[in-house]
């Protein structure tokens, strides 16, 4: 895995890992570049919502933004990233996973960390709708994940992705859950508690019989929605099974898309085993660049585009 040397140094206030995060998820004002919903019919009868952002001369380079737990195609770095890319002339496709666009999905299952079928469809959709020469991948946090564990279990997936960019990935998705049970990341904790317990809610009135005002009164942590809701509806034994078959970190050595996966050091989200210089060191593929600052899914930096955004057009443009 080549090692990258970060020119990362943001201003010394956002030297902070929370405060980096805090203000680029929460305090962060991104205009929105305008965007065109459609609808993908998914073969289990669910569906993806897509938002699509074009170029006004369009492109033969598309990227796929993948939005991390509990996002959506309109967060702040979505629309940060969506900006970029489409001024770099690029044409946009941001996903909306399963349930994360303002609507319900159909199915008692939702979207997870390991749902790479729900990309792998996005992805044969593009190839048979249109006529892009060449695509690109960016995801964040889960999203992040999810490309990767594509990447290394897609033997093929070279022969259809230019190149990969993962912001902020948890390789290991117990890992990164002992790290949000720590006291420091307590209000991040109890932040996507609250809208996965909001997502149950609504799921309740679709599978009143599944989804009991019991199971919902006993999510009282991240692990307890993962091994009563997460794990049951994707057929996983229980929440450890399903950190272990859904994290990317065991098939990084697999990848061969030229992919660049940026860590910050001061990611509270991200434990050792979320920096994995030794997993893939024999990988040329795979670039793995750890600066010290940046937070979880922040990186800002004075301007318009953050550093993550300002990267991944120029690791992108290498391989265009």
């Amino acid at each position: 895995m080549p090692l990258v040397v970060s020119a990362y140094m943001p201003p010394l206030l956002f030297r902070n890992g929370h405060l980096s995060t805090i203000y680029s998820a929460i305090l962060r004002k991104v205009p929105s570049p305008g965007q065109q919903r459609e609808r993908l019919e998914l073969p289990d009868g669910d569906f993806l919502d897509l938002d699509w952002s074009r170029t006004e001369q369009g492109s033969r380079r598309v990227v796929v933004l993948l939005h991390g737990l509990e996002g959506d195609a309109q967060r702040p770095y979505m629309l940060g990233s969506v900006r970029v890319f489409r001024d770099a002339g690029f044409d946009v496709c941001a996903v909306n996973l399963r349930g994360c666009s303002g609507e319900p999905n159909r199915l008692y299952r939702s979207y997870h960390s390991g749902a790479t079928e729900d990309l792998r469809a996005v992805l044969d959709h593009l190839e048979k709708a249109y006529s892009y020469s060449e695509v690109f991948l960016k995801g964040f946090s889960l999203g992040g994940n999810l490309i990767l564990k594509y990447l290394g279990e897609e033997p093929d997936a070279a022969s259809r992705i230019r190149a990969a960019v993962a912001v902020s990935v948890p390789c290991d998705l117990h890992d990164s859950l002992r790290q949000l049970n720590q006291p420091r990341n307590g209000l991040y904790a109890q932040r996507f508690l609250t809208n996965l317990r909001a997502k149950l809610r609504a799921k309740q009135e679709l599978f009143p019989d599944r989804i009991t005002d019991q199971l919902i009164a006993g999510v009282r942590t991240l692990k307890d929605f993962d091994d009563l809701y997460t794990s049951q509806a994707h057929g996983f034994k229980d929440a450890l099974d399903y950190y272990s078959r859904c994290s990317c970190l065991p098939v990084l050595g697999n990848i061969r898309v030229p992919t660049l996966l940026l860590n910050a050091e001061n990611d509270s989200f991200l434990g050792p085993a979320c920096y994995p210089q030794e997993a893939g060191q024999s990988n040329p593929h795979l670039f793995f660049e750890r600066p010290d600052y940046g937070g979880h899914v922040g990186f800002y930096q004075p301007g318009a585009v953050y550093y993550s955004e300002a990267r991944a057009i120029q690791f992108a443009s290498k391989y265009s």
